[in-house]
C-alpha cells in the first residue's frame, strides 16, 4: 500500500512540474516581450495569472474564499499570508487582479526555465544576508512608488519545523506599508501544508480555504506603531490556522 502511495505521489508531483514547464514554454514568447521593459509588466501580470490557474487546478485543487473586504483596482497594496507551500504562489496570484511583484528567494531562480522569469519578474533576496535585505526594500518601494502592490510572506520562508503552525513575522512588509501609506491585505491560506507540503512524498489534491481577511489600514502610523502592526497582521493570520488545527 505504502509503495502504491509513494508511486502516486511520485507521478502526481512530477505531473506539477512538468505542468509549470509546458504553461512556461507555451506562454514563452508573449513572457519574454512582456518583461522586455517595465512598461509591459501588467501585461506579463495577465500572463502569471493565466499559467497560476492553468497549474492551481491542474493539479487538482479547487478553492473557497471567504472574502472580508474587496480590492480596489486603484490602490496599490501589502499583500501577506502564511507561507508552507509551492502552491501559494499561484493562489496569491489567482486571487488578487491588481498587479504586484513577489519578494522571494533567490534560490528559485536556480531552476530551469522556472528561474530565468522569476528572477525578471520577482524581488530576490538572500535572507542571510543584512545587504540584500536592504536592497530589496528598496526595490520594492521602488514598485510601490510606480503604482504596483508587493507580496511578502512575513515569516521570512517556511518554518522548519512540522509542528509551527505560524512562525514570527519579519519587519520589511511593515515598514514599507507605513513609509507608503498603503494597507496591509491579511490572507489565511488553510490546509496547504498538508495537501501540497514541499516534501516530495505527500499532500493530496483538494479544496483549499483561503480567509481574505479586512485590511488594515496604516495612514498616520509611524514607524513606532510597525511592532502593534505586525503582530495585529499576525494574529488575524493565525487565528483560522488555530481553529482547524482544533477542530
Amino acid at each position: 500500500m505504502m509503495l502504491l502511495k509513494k508511486i502516486a505521489w511520485f507521478l502526481w508531483k512530477i505531473w506539477f512540474y512538468t505542468l509549470i514547464l509546458i504553461v512556461i514554454l507555451v506562454l514563452s514568447p508573449f513572457l519574454i516581450v512582456s518583461l522586455s521593459t517595465d512598461k509591459f509588466y501588467r501585461f506579463f501580470f495577465i500572463l502569471a495569472r493565466i499559467w497560476a490557474h492553468c497549474v492551481f487546478y491542474g493539479t487538482g485543487f479547487t478553492k473557497k474564499v471567504l472574502v472580508k473586504q474587496k480590492f480596489d483596482p486603484r490602490r496599490s497594496y501589502i499583500l501577506t499570508a502564511n507561507h508552507t507551500s509551492m502552491m501559494d504562489i499561484m493562489l496569491m496570484l489567482i486571487l488578487v487582479k491588481n498587479p504586484f511583484v513577489f519578494v522571494g528567494k533567490k534560490e528559485l531562480a536556480k531552476l530551469p526555465i522556472f528561474g530565468y522569469f522569476y528572477k525578471k519578474a520577482c524581488i530576490l533576496v538572500d535572507r542571510s544576508s543584512a545587504v540584500s535585505r536592504q536592497k530589496t526594500m528598496i526595490a520594492a518601494a521602488q514598485k510601490l512608488a510606480n503604482g504596483l502592490s508587493v507580496c511578502i510572506f512575513p515569516e521570512g520562508g517556511v518554518p522548519d519545523d512540522e509542528s509551527v503552525v505560524l512562525d514570527e513575522f519579519k519587519d520589511g512588509a511593515f515598514r514599507l506599508a507605513i513609509d507608503f501609506e498603503i494597507p496591509v491585505v491579511p490572507m489565511t491560506f488553510v490546509g496547504l501544508k498538508k495537501m501540497f507540503p514541499f516534501r516530495f512524498f505527500a499532500g493530496y489534491p483538494g479544496k483549499v480555504l483561503i480567509h481574505q481577511h479586512p485590511f488594515v489600514e496604516t495612514k498616520g502610523l509611524t514607524q513606532r506603531d510597525k511592532p502593534q502592526l505586525k503582530e495585529e497582521v499576525r494574529e488575524m493570520i493565525l487565528k483560522p490556522l488555530l481553529w482547524h488545527e482544533s477542530v
